[in-house]
């Protein structure tokens, strides 16, 4: 009889295939896509547009000193026009989403933007529409901004701003290149900004959101290495934070990141982030693809030793960093993959567990200093309680 771990890594490993074919398929239309496309909404400085409709949407910040505040931002209506001539006619194809193509877009001020088109179809039409939901009422530092959308045609597209140093994905797959090796303090940065981002979807926000595909070729980095969440196609919002989801809607997430949880339920729950979240420090740590296709191997399967016992992250530390790490932050970082990825999704902890840990444990890094009068025994519930030595 198998077990349900093999049955998770068969169902992780058909979606994969599936994955890849879907890519090649993209792939072989490149030359011949001719989607309908619908306008996208932009900020008001790239102007000289066709006459646009403002939209005001509020939603909830966090200050760098830790207090919420509500802000309003507004967003422009484009007409179809209008993406035509910025994307000159969708000329430049950058990507490819499970739902959508992705055109670089240069606006009359001459910044860049990226404009995510989805295909003509009733399923792609409510992606863009929950897309859409979802990205009127967030804004984060690091979280993409959302320019705009246009809905003028059958089609939807989401306009964005354009993030110039590619993905986390691509930066640690080519590593090998002169320059271009993420640092120990960097990667504990990226680590940090994108417990951030994800606690701001989880708790910052009147209607909680589950992102749903947390991985790390959407992880965005700027051109100062910074961290920019994107891709919320397969994102819920409401205000349970446990969505039983319908039956017209394929599983959330990718092969290597997905909560087997989830896979063997179908409930979705912030702490399938919280398991995706795992894989990406995993990723951080070693340097490895959380699904090797040519091997077909999951990275939870092959760090599995250093699930069982954190310190044992050193023998595995990415070898591109050349020894150049804090033993103490990378065993601390394995404690919270660790319980990140518990096969019990109930004993894994929240992010705004990870993020005051993340504040706590490693040092490389600099933070915002607390407000004062703060007071550390306020901040004991969240803090998480090592599997390994406690150091």
């Amino acid at each position: 009889m198998p077990t349900a771990s093999d049955q998770t890594l068969s169902l992780q490993l058909l979606q994969a295939s599936i994955f890849h074919f879907k890519m090649a398929f993209f792939k072989f239309l490149k030359l011949k896509i001719s989607c309908k496309s619908n306008p996208v909404v932009d900020d008001v400085e790239h102007g000289s547009l066709s006459t646009k409709t403002m939209i005001t949407s509020t939603h909830d910040q966090y200050q760098p000193d830790g207090s919420q505040m509500s802000t309003t931002s507004s967003v422009n209506r484009f007409t179809w026009k209008d993406m035509e001539n910025v994307s000159r006619n969708f000329s430049e194809i950058i990507g490819f989403g499970g739902f959508s193509v992705v055109y670089l877009a240069k606006f009359p001020d001459s910044t860049l933007g990226v404009l995510k088109k989805h295909c003509d179809s009733q399923r792609h039409r409510e992606v863009f529409k929950r897309e859409l939901e979802v990205l009127l009422h967030i804004r984060h530092e690091n979280i993409v901004k959302f320019l705009g959308y246009c809905d003028e045609k059958d089609e939807g597209i989401l306009v964005f701003e354009y993030v110039s140093n590619g993905t986390l994905h691509d930066k640690l797959r080519h590593e090998g290149q002169k320059g271009s090796v993420l640092s120990w303090r960097r990667r504990m940065s990226i680590a940090y900004q994108l417990a951030q981002a994800i606690n701001y979807l989880h708790t910052n926000f009147k209607f909680q959101i589950i992102n749903g595909d947390i991985k790390s070729s959407n992880v965005l980095l700027d051109e100062k290495l910074n961290c920019k969440l994107c891709d919320f196609g397969s994102a819920k919002i409401g205000f349970s934070s446990t969505i039983v989801p319908s039956s017209k809607i394929s599983l959330m997430g990718s092969v290597g990141y997905m909560d087997p949880h989830y896979m063997r339920t179908g409930i979705a729950s912030k702490k399938n982030d919280v398991y995706s979240y795992g894989v990406i420090i995993l990723e951080l740590l070693t340097g490895l693809e959380a699904f090797c296709s040519e091997k077909e191997q999951l990275l939870i399967s092959i760090a599995n030793p250093v699930l069982q016992d954190p310190n044992k992250v050193l023998e595995m530390i990415d070898t591109h960093l050349g020894g150049h790490f804090y033993a103490e932050e990378a065993i601390a970082m394995a404690n919270i993959a660790a319980l990140c990825l518990h096969k019990d999704s109930t004993q894994r902890p929240s992010m705004s567990d990870i993020v005051y840990t993340i504040k706590e444990k490693i040092q490389s890094i600099s933070f915002v200093p607390a407000v004062e009068g703060f007071k550390n025994a306020n901040m004991d519930k969240w803090k998480i309680k090592y599997i390994g030595h406690e150091r």
